[in-house]
């Protein structure tokens, strides 16, 4: 048996000889020569040289300066010394409304009610085929006075035609007597749960400033966006994320027109970012995810995750749900959009199915009534549910260290303290300072931070925020030693907020936020060096080329890649 063996086994050998030295065709792609930093998933920051990419859009490793590299890769892509870092995570997005505010009139420099209305005039004399005229980003709080603008004001510059224009925040709308008149609000019109229409002083008229749910009074009759429309704005927004160096984002509100756009586009091959979609309320969470969660789509590029819920509005229209009332308006502690009843039989609903619960709370009131749900909840929903608090603006300390309870992640937005400071002071009067915009302490305290810029509420402009989130100064570098100065960030804690903190929040962390083997191969190139950069100088920073998945998304010298996406089925996993 054993001679026989022998005589049958030689010639297989023979003839696997030639098949063992004949080497394998090279693969992925080296990109050398480059001044690599990335988190390394401990609260630190790692470096390297150089990054080799599988065929599959993955990181296969990192090399550091004096170890070797693969001899034989399909391609290669000299650095030229220059700086890589992960691409960014925005972790609080309104895509398709980032998308459109590029498209309709934007009134975000504004300086004066003055200034606002003359941009106004132009937009209507340059659009004489708007039915409507729509646009946002107005803030009275830049304005000298701070007051509310009225619709008489509006109705000066618009021709007649009604006018839907939505605050900074998007928890306010300032519309023109045309609008409420084609709304049928009047002086009988009561407010809704959860809104207020602004009267002017003495009477019951309507002022023409409706506050969060009361701007659904006029919203519904505002002609919808076309699928085309949406389909164009959000191109608009993809352009916007990439040149800024984001590469995936929380989309926080997506309908299920929105989620049509997203995958309209991922059939074309269009879909360049990574969206995790979070629900515009429990009815568009049945609609687009129907029984939980879905997979990842399209290569990785698209999922829906879970369902974002209203509890208030926002501090600059008086939304904001505070424990006491305005410092500056004492006659109001703010509108709670439902009650902590209704806030848990959502939250119920949505954990059954395993969605991930993100509710928006920004007083101290609604982030104490979220916490709360959330330890009842808790009782029942066991597991990683990585409950979300969005924004978590104004907390009463004694609330700061109940995040980390059930493992609650703070999806806070830095570039709203510098923006918001003022204003801040002026609504919540010095004794509740302490815990506004508390990043330091919150994270000190045990819990995640996920950090994000609200856009088109914030430009989605990271390494802005990275510079308030080291500083607490705003562009003027003001004020001289930041503001509240105890809650500053080291960069290594800002930039986790952007990138591994941002992946967990969004139960990404297993592919996405770090460069390393096994993560997607999504990277920046950038024009400095952000760990040792000034806040100034880090808030300059240029990003010069957007890769994700391994491929060339963006560059700052051609714009856009013209190379489509590989088109995969909207049923693919991916596996990783």
């Amino acid at each position: 048996m054993s001679r026989s063996w022998k005589l049958v086994a030689l010639p297989l050998l023979v003839l696997a000889a030639p098949a063992l030295a004949k080497d394998p065709p090279p693969t992925g792609t080296l990109v050398d020569n480059v001044v690599g930093i990335t988190p390394d998933g401990k609260g630190g920051v790692e470096r390297f040289t150089g990054l080799l990419i599988d065929g599959n859009g993955n990181i296969a490793a990192t090399y550091r300066d004096k170890e070797s590299r693969p001899k034989r890769v399909a391609y290669k892509v000299d650095g030229k010394g220059r700086v890589v870092v992960p691409g960014l995570i925005d972790a609080h997005v309104h895509v398709m409304e980032t998308g459109f505010a590029r498209m309709t009139l934007d009134l975000s420099g504004a300086r004066s009610l003055e200034e606002a209305l003359v941009m106004v005039r132009a937009y209507v004399a340059a659009h004489p085929d708007r039915a409507w005229i729509e646009g946002g980003g107005w803030n009275q709080a830049n304005w000298a006075t701070d007051r509310m603008p009225t619709s008489v004001e509006l109705d000066r510059v618009t021709g007649g035609k009604p006018a839907f224009l939505t605050r900074v925040d998007g928890h306010a709308a300032w519309v023109n007597s045309a609008a409420l008149a084609a709304a049928g609000v009047t002086d009988a019109t009561a407010d809704p749960a959860g809104g207020r229409i602004e009267r002017t002083a003495g009477s019951r008229r309507p002022a023409g400033v409706l506050v969060d749910a009361a701007q659904e009074l006029v919203r519904a009759k505002v002609p919808p966006p076309r699928p085309s429309d949406r389909d164009t704005a959000f191109g608009e927004a993809q352009l916007e994320f990439l040149a800024q160096g984001v590469t995936a984002v929380a989309d926080m509100g997506t309908t299920i027109q929105d989620w049509q756009a997203y995958r309209r586009a991922g059939d074309a091959g269009n879909l360049r970012i990574r969206i995790v979609s979070y629900a515009k309320g429990v009815d568009n969470m049945e609609l687009i995810g129907g029984s939980g969660p879905s997979a990842w789509l399209y290569g990785d590029r698209l999922k829906i995750q879970g369902v974002k819920l209203y509890l208030d509005g926002a501090l600059g229209s008086r939304g904001a749900w505070l424990k006491a009332p305005y410092a500056d308006a004492p006659e109001t502690s703010g509108l709670p959009r439902m009650s902590e009843t209704q806030l848990g039989n959502l939250m119920s609903r949505a954990a059954i199915d395993n969605f991930q619960v993100a509710v928006h709370a920004i007083g101290d009131k609604a982030n104490e009534t979220a916490l709360d749900t959330i330890d009842q909840l808790s009782d029942t929903y066991k597991g990683d549910r990585r409950w979300r608090i969005e924004h978590a603006q104004v907390l009463a300390p004694a609330d700061i260290g109940r995040f980390a309870a059930h493992g609650t992640i703070a999806s806070m937005q830095p570039q709203h303290e510098a923006s918001d400071r003022l204003m801040a002071e002026a609504r919540l009067g010095p004794q509740r300072l302490a815990g506004a915009y508390a990043w330091k302490s919150v994270s000190a305290a045990g819990a995640r931070l996920a950090f994000g810029s609200d856009t088109p509420v914030e430009p989605p402009s990271p390494f802005v925020g990275l510079a308030v989130a080291v500083s607490r100064q705003g562009a003027d570098g003001q004020p001289a030693g930041g503001w509240q100065p105890q809650e500053r960030l080291t960069f290594s804690q800002a930039l986790a907020g952007y990138t591994t903190g941002a992946a967990y929040a969004m139960f990404a962390e297993d592919r996405l936020g770090r460069i390393a083997p096994g993560m997607k191969a999504d990277f920046l190139f950038i024009d400095r060096d952000p760990t040792t950069a000034t806040p100034d100088s880090l808030r300059q920073t240029k990003v010069l080329e957007t890769w994700i998945s391994g491929v060339q998304a963006w560059s700052a010298a051609r714009g856009v890649s013209r190379q489509p996406v590989p088109t995969v089925p909207a049923r693919n996993n991916s596996g990783h």
